[in-house]
């Protein structure tokens, strides 16, 4: 009997330490799990957190990938463009070199002429090479061999070849041959179609240097071109739509400091943006306008000047050089704008119009006064530009304007975690705090509510105390291994009770916490996000005000005053028609 005793007490201990271990094991359990319930949240907002950081840093390393791609591209196009085109530097180096030593007279005519004959051999098909042999011919007074070289000029590239003894003409003052020369490339010239290089004869007619009679032609055909082009339907709109693309080519992106809250905090900010950047245009376009106005006539000589202009029409790229160029500026603008390959694509779908062989008249004037470093226009032909362009500049602009105004949102939205609301000018501070605070309550009561004890844990406390004293009875009663039992189990379920009323107490004061912390953290950042708006709006009106200044300076300028008057010349024009 006493064997079987012992066997029965070994039995119990094993048991109890067998319960007591699972015991353990499920406190270790419901703590994790009650650990894994609180952080839930957090978990996801670390998650939402780290997908927008990962997002942005995606983001920011194909900008860097794509500027240091640009970077590389651009030198290799330099290097092909001086591979392929640099032989034609010589050419156009070679041209004022020309004219500059036949005016002082210090190098031998017979120099001139076999160096030009030399680039008429080493530069194949180029037009420049022959009109230099006709030009060295002019001086060594070969008259034969000036008309088979100008005709082979002529042959290669008529426009250019005209353009070019029109202002070599002038500028040896035979005035009457550069009329000739002027009217002979006008006449090859279709209003719809021009070619780039017409904005030289602008540029020498807005800088006052073909005289009386060739202003005289010039700006009766401009008349006519106008007129002609104006007669066209849809011509008010594409006027306005061509000067609105070249106009918001100007617009700079907003600083990404400013207005921290509200990029991160409203949904709104990519309209904010976007409108913001509108108004700080007016200020943009004005300062441009007004550097360009501001500048002062050129009082270089007669023929510094024609040189000057000579210059850009000789070394200014050639048609076969253009689909590099184009290339290495659109790679330029991936490189200024720091890898944003989007708006590169946007700036050179309005700056490749400067690119085109051909374009219409008025395209002519907006690339002369909007992109002059790819058009290379004088600043004189910019003011000129601007001038007989000021109405429909005018009417781009205040297009512009009425857009942009019509994008400002009469509502902002507010979006700080689960919180949702709007406001028009950040004055409703304390409702939206007040809302903001009874959703976080809804929200902890919602939580909180959570967070009790099931049925079972509920019954554990009377249900393990009945057990026990049942297995109590049954011990007294001479039952004592299934007594032992029940009162472990009781136990058991007892302590279990308390361990779950204990693990819930402790998470509920967990999750107030994290909403104190939430309501804290939520209204300051409501305060700050208000704070801009109230800010934003008032600078958003303030930069929105310049937008008059830039109509007030549009409508004081006139053509007229804008085309150099020589002392020879007392015409007048009419180009405001």
């Amino acid at each position: 009997m006493a064997e079987q005793y012992a066997i029965s007490a070994a039995n119990l201990n094993y048991i109890e330490s067998n319960l007591n271990s699972i015991h353990q094991d499920l406190e270790v359990v419901n703590s994790g799990v009650g650990t894994v319930n609180d952080n839930v949240k957090v978990v996801y907002d670390e998650i939402g957190a780290l997908a927008k950081d990962f997002h942005d840093f995606v983001q920011m390393q194909v900008k860097a990938n794509a500027k240091s791609n640009a970077q590389q591209r651009l030198i290799q196009i330099r290097q092909e463009l001086k591979k392929r085109f640099g032989h034609y530097d010589i050419v156009r180096r070679t041209t004022t070199g020309i004219l500059q030593a036949d005016d002082i007279g210090i190098v031998k005519k017979d120099t001139i002429s076999n160096a030009t004959e030399e680039l008429m051999i080493s530069t194949p098909g180029y037009w420049l090479a022959p009109c230099l042999v006709a030009l060295a011919a002019w001086i060594n007074d070969k008259p034969e061999l000036a008309e088979r070289a100008l005709k082979e000029g002529i042959k290669r590239n008529d426009e250019k070849t005209s353009l070019f003894f029109a202002l070599i003409c002038r500028r040896a003052e035979r005035k009457s041959a550069a009329l000739k020369w002027t009217q002979r490339y006008l006449a090859n010239q279709d209003e719809e179609n021009l070619d780039r290089k017409t904005v030289i004869i602008l540029d020498a007619f807005a800088s006052g240097l073909l005289g009386a009679d060739s202003e005289g032609v010039i700006s009766r055909q401009m008349s006519e071109w106008l007129e002609h082009l104006s007669d066209k339907p849809g011509f008010v709109e594409q006027q306005t739509k061509q000067w609105s693309d070249a106009i918001n080519l100007k617009r700079k992106p907003l600083e990404t400091n400013d207005y921290t809250y509200l990029r991160k905090y409203s949904k709104t900010w990519p309209v904010l943006q976007d409108i913001m950047e509108g108004a700080m245009l007016h200020a943009e376009i004005l300062d441009y306008f007004t550097v360009i106005f501001e500048q002062e006539a050129s009082t270089d000589s007669l023929k510094a000047q024609l040189d000057e202009i000579l210059n850009s029409l000789v070394s200014d790229f050639d048609d076969e050089e253009i689909p590099l160029r184009k290339e290495e500026k659109y790679n330029q603008f991936i490189v200024d704008f720091d890898g944003d390959e989007q708006r590169a694509q946007q700036n050179m779908a309005v700056e490749q119009t400067a690119f085109e062989t051909h374009k219409d008249f008025t395209q002519l004037l907006t690339d002369a006064a909007m992109k002059p470093e790819s058009s290379h226009a004088s600043v004189s032909t910019q003011k000129f530009a601007i001038a007989l362009s000021k109405d429909w500049i005018s009417n781009a602009y205040n297009d512009i304007i009425a857009q942009n105004r019509m994008k400002i949102p009469n509502e902002i939205e507010i979006n700080v975690d689960t919180f949702n609301d709007k406001t028009t000018d950040g004055q409703n501070e304390t409702e939206l705090i007040e809302k903001f605070n009874k959703l976080v309550d809804n929200e902890e009561a919602n939580a909180l509510a959570q967070c009790v004890l099931s049925g079972f844990e509920k019954f554990c406390l009377y249900g393990g105390a009945t057990i026990g004293i049942i297995g109590l009875i049954m011990l007294i009663a001479g039952s004592a291994f299934l007594g032992l039992i029940a009162i472990i189990a009781g136990i058991g379920l007892v302590i279990n009770h308390f361990s779950k009323k204990k693990k819930i107490e402790a998470t509920r004061q967990n999750i107030e916490t994290q909403f104190e912390e939430k309501r804290k953290n939520g209204t300051q950042i409501i305060r700050a996000t208000l704070a801009e708006i109230v800010d934003f709006r008032a600078e958003f009106a303030e930069k929105d005000r310049d937008s008059q200044k830039v109509i007030d300076f549009l409508d004081e300028i006139s053509p007229e005053q804008y085309v150099r008057k020589l002392s020879d010349s007392n015409r007048r024009i009419n180009l405001t028609k």
